[in-house]
């Protein structure tokens, strides 16, 4: 059984202003390389075993931007790589990052992804895990086979601290004393290790000196927490059909997320005393959401951690400085400043 891979729409003419970032330069740079990396992720995720490739297929055909592969292709070009080990290493990276969805919304108990039920609502827990754990061994026999322990030992940690930023967001979790330090070091280690990573490994398939490397990990690790800041942004922001998913998510798990340690440190006693019981799963219904919208409102909270992902986006771009400029630097800044003006 098979899935297609549904690419991210382009603008339409008549649509959104022509200044506003976007990732078509991204999109355009590396639709050559995405297709051989798709062909990859299509012939990995099949097995004897129907339900694998049907619970996988339901999530990588589901139309998600795919920044972490791509990142390594424009990379690669970036620094002029003329080869084709990028290709099963982005799908390996894709792969990593597949697999933590799914357990992640297992351990959330999400019903919406990207959009459409998640897989843990229509194949059960058990079955979303193991696939899960299906796609992490698929990833790491790529790796393998790409045959540098260099990459393996990149990919390999990234895999570890995505795990414990996890496990770290889960202790977290309802503590309304979360600090934003903590906020962001559990957003560097699940989200940002990855991009850092996939950025990283095209460096070291092309053989480049330590300095280039650093760069790319730079860029891709300030991409990734500037990325995870505007997500939980709009979790507060935006309309559910627009994100993909249920409104006011986080705000039910009892995530401390910026939006709310801006609102929660901004607040008067009786606004703290309702995101103590809020967070605390006390009060959870859709009038405290509202309430809780209208508090990151009353403190420009949203706008407040929008600004905290363009310090990390500038970051981002301005490690590419080394690089000469050409497409692929244009494209993956743009890349960045789409990251913090997108409403998805």
């Amino acid at each position: 059984m098979t899935a297609e891979i549904v690419p991210l729409p382009r603008k339409q003419p008549g649509g959104s202003s022509s200044d506003k970032p976007t990732l078509d330069p991204m999109l355009g740079l590396t639709a050559s390389g995405m297709n051989a990396v798709n062909a990859v992720i299509l012939d990995r995720m099949q097995s004897e075993i129907p339900l694998i490739p049907a619970l996988a297929g339901h999530l990588i055909s589901g139309g998600g931007k795919r920044l972490r592969p791509m990142l390594t292709l424009a990379a690669a070009q970036l620094v002029g790589y003329q080869g084709n080990r990028h290709y099963k290493l982005a799908a390996s990276v894709e792969f990593i990052h597949t697999a933590t969805l799914l357990h992640d919304d297992v351990v959330d108990g999400s019903d919406l992804r990207r959009g459409k039920a998640a897989a843990n609502i229509i194949f059960g827990n058990p079955a979303t895990v193991l696939v899960g754990d299906f796609l992490f061994s698929r990833a790491f026999e790529l790796m393998v086979e790409d045959g540098s322990l260099k990459v393996l030992k990149i990919l390999s940690s990234a895999s570890a601290v995505i795990a414990e930023g996890e496990v770290d967001q889960l202790t977290a979790q309802r503590q309304i004393e979360t600090s934003e330090e903590r906020y962001l070091n559990i957003i560097g280690a699940k989200t940002a290790a990855l991009f850092a990573a996939a950025s990283r490994i095209a460096a070291v398939v092309a053989e480049c000196d330590e300095r280039q490397e650093q760069a790319l990990d730079d860029y891709g690790r300030n991409l990734g927490v500037a990325f995870q800041l505007v997500d939980d942004a709009i979790d507060y922001d935006s309309e559910a059909a627009e994100m993909g998913k249920d409104q006011g998510d986080d705000f039910r798990e009892g995530k401390m997320t910026l939006p709310v340690i801006f609102a929660y440190a901004r607040g008067t006693e009786s606004e703290r005393k309702f995101w103590k019981d809020a967070i605390s799963g006390r009060r959870t219904n859709h009038d405290d959401l509202a309430e809780a919208v209208e508090l990151i409102g009353k403190y420009d909270a949203v706008e407040a951690t929008r600004d905290r992902a363009r310090h990390f986006a500038n970051r981002a771009i301005g490690s590419l400085s080394i690089f000469p400029d050409g497409k692929a630097r244009a494209a993956m800044a743009e890349a960045a400043e789409f990251a913090v003006a997108r409403g998805y």
